[in-house]
């Protein structure tokens, strides 16, 4: 069922391909999350220091270059998703997971964030080689021991199969729409949480033109 835009998280257009998220050289590597609308996880991480692009996309499933209509019925597996492409000397996978449990999302949320509901917005954290899993799995278990939340963290380690990059309309979505209704009400404060929590993590963008 199309939702209406204030809760919508898209419409779906052209997709434009697909990539495995592997480290690409010495100077750059990929992460890959999941939790909740692409938008927001998107923009909070185009907000790092670090990240050089954060790509709205699909993960998780089983159907090869899927659509957002066909990722949005549920019957797909795959998780709105984003992929995190950044320079380890500027900052680390572990701060990008601080980011992502600290601010993009709640970790005890299954299978919904806010106002959208269903298992393609659960918390996926997608490992691209046994390190990142390795860390992964450590920084949840440090989280779970020190009770850092009130409910028990749902969030998934899983290994990154492919990753195909959402329709063109849904890429930089927060800083071409800052003024839509979702965006305000749900994903900017998002944004000033990463730079009244983190400051030393946070910076401005370069603005996105149409």
């Amino acid at each position: 069922m199309r939702r209406a835009l204030l809760w919508a998280c898209g419409l779906a257009g052209m997709l434009t391909g697909a990539t495995a998220g592997r480290a690409q050289t010495p100077s750059t590597a990929t992460a890959v999350f999941a939790g909740g609308c692409f938008w927001g996880i998107e923009g909070v991480f185009e907000h790092v220091k670090g990240v050089q692009s954060a790509t709205a996309g699909y993960a998780g499933g089983s159907l090869a270059s899927p659509s957002y209509e066909q990722v949005s019925s549920g019957r797909t597996g795959h998780a709105e998703s984003v992929r995190v492409t950044y320079d380890p000397a500027q900052v680390t996978y572990e701060q990008l997971l601080q980011v992502f449990f600290t601010v993009a999302h709640d970790p005890t949320q299954k299978n919904r964030q806010g106002p959208d509901h269903g298992t393609q917005y659960r918390s996926v954290v997608f490992y691209a080689d046994t390190v990142q899993a390795r860390i992964a799995r450590a920084y949840v278990a440090d989280l779970t021991a020190r009770r850092v939340y009130g409910a028990p963290i749902v969030t998934e380690i899983v290994p990154l199969q492919a990753f195909y990059e959402a329709e063109a309309y849904h890429q930089h979505y927060m800083a071409r729409h800052p003024d839509a209704p979702y965006i305000v009400y749900n994903d900017a404060p998002k944004v000033q949480h990463l730079r009244d929590a983190l400051p030393a993590l946070y910076r401005e963008p370069a603005r996105v033109t149409e």
